[in-house]
């Protein structure tokens, strides 16, 4: 495995991903040249993203998505970005969006590569009115299917199959974090030259964490379980860390900060929604993935999200993501009062 120079002052992303490409063989430079795609998909929305209040992309686009939720019109540009720069590539068999109600086929012109690239384009837009940070999630995954069209039995893996997993988040400045792993590492943009720059080598949730995460306006919509793990988490119950409660509303931000101080970042299922709320495929897999790289575990409350195989395209799953002893707790609060 290449390792990571400590003495030089300017590494770049594309440099970071060549040095890494002898680690996987069989990719012959489709995997290094997709993720790198990602980067310029996230350095073309950050441009946007930075200019919100200056440019006519703002507000709803007038639809909903698949979900059910307005479309904003930042989630319109960035879902057609991320495809427009990898539908003809020759990488990829076929690709899955959360905007998108089905999978999002390879134009037939093109040739079918090996790879399944499933995105969310902009978690937590309905913030990007209010300036609060906002962020794109991407997995990649070698496709089952032997050849042709890439199907829907391509995108159904779970987090074990992984090849690499990622996310861009776009605030005080634009971060990009992904891993392949072997470790997670972070990259921030320098807009002064407009390139990923490393700043965050080889990241490790913290041993002391400081924070949890969470919606308390929906505290009456939960289940004993999940409120008094709630109460342990702020030092009642027996609790032994009292944390700070920080949530902002962009699941990417607030597990984000989670990774880099420390904490829990949880979205129970409750009343209204018994499946849970955040997609499996879009959100929780690849956010899961990345946690664990770190040190870290995810749990939909009774076991690890890494290993939940999906059965649909737009699945709904509970999260409780961050240090490892934290959701573990979670998992025995649900364990002894939920069943």
């Amino acid at each position: 495995m290449a390792s990571i120079p400590t003495n030089t002052r300017i590494y770049t992303i594309e440099r970071f991903i060549l040095d890494r490409q002898a680690d996987f063989p069989d990719a012959t430079g489709a995997l290094t040249s997709l993720l790198y795609d990602m980067a310029v998909a996230g350095k073309l929305i950050s441009s946007h993203t930075t200019r919100a209040g200056l440019a006519d992309i703002l507000g709803s686009a007038g639809q909903e998505n698949v979900q059910g939720e307005e479309q904003q019109k930042l989630d319109v540009y960035a879902h057609r970005t991320i495809y427009q720069l990898n539908d003809h590539t020759g990488r990829l068999a076929v690709m899955g969006s959360e905007e998108e109600e089905d999978i999002v086929p390879i134009p037939e012109k093109y040739s079918a590569g090996k790879y399944v690239l499933l995105f969310d384009p902009l978690d937590g837009s309905s913030n990007i009115e209010y300036n609060v940070s906002v962020g794109t999630i991407f997995s990649i995954f070698r496709r089952k299917s032997k050849s042709g069209p890439g199907t829907l039995d391509d995108c159904l893996q779970s987090g074990r199959d992984l090849v690499a997993a990622g996310y861009i988040v776009y605030g005080s400045s634009t971060m990009l974090v992904y891993s392949t792993g072997d470790g997670v590492h972070g990259f921030t943009l320098d807009p002064s030259i407009g390139e990923f720059l490393l700043s965050h080598p080889d990241i490790k949730l913290p041993d002391n964490p400081k924070y949890y995460s969470v919606n308390q306006g929906y505290h009456r919509r939960w289940s004993e379980g999940v409120q008094r793990y709630t109460s342990w988490l702020q030092g009642e119950d027996g609790g032994e860390y009292a944390l700070s409660q920080r949530y902002i509303g962009s699941m990417i931000a607030d597990v984000h900060r989670n990774l880099l101080g420390g904490g829990v970042f949880y979205y129970p299922a409750d009343k209204k929604s018994p499946k849970g709320k955040l997609r499996l495929l879009y959100e929780a897999i690849p956010m899961s993935f990345l946690i664990e790289q770190a040190g870290g575990y995810a749990s939909n409350g009774t076991g690890s999200l890494m290993d939940v195989v999906p059965t649909e395209l737009h699945q709904r799953t509970p999260l409780y993501i961050g240090n490892r002893d934290l959701v573990e707790k979670a998992e025995e609060f649900i364990a002894k009062y939920d069943s």
